[in-house]
């Protein structure tokens, strides 16, 4: 629970910038939906799945850099 929070803090910052109550603690969830989502996406390329296989599409594949003189 602690290593989740501190990844948190690290990745989005550890204040809020939100002044009603209600705006603070959904900026909080809003950050740990982000964090819940670059899981995910790491966790897919990492492990080589298929998004096609969870119901997702995949993404066009991305044209390689090239350096032109």
């Amino acid at each position: 629970m602690e290593s989740t929070f501190s990844m948190v803090k690290r990745k989005f910052g550890d204040s809020v910038k939100a002044k009603t109550d209600t705006a603070m603690r959904n900026e909080v969830l809003a950050k740990f939906v982000c964090h819940n989502t670059c899981c995910v996406v790491s966790a897919i390329h990492e492990r080589g799945i298929d998004p096609a296989c969870i119901g997702l599409k995949a993404a066009p594949a991305a044209k390689p850099l090239t350096c032109t003189p």
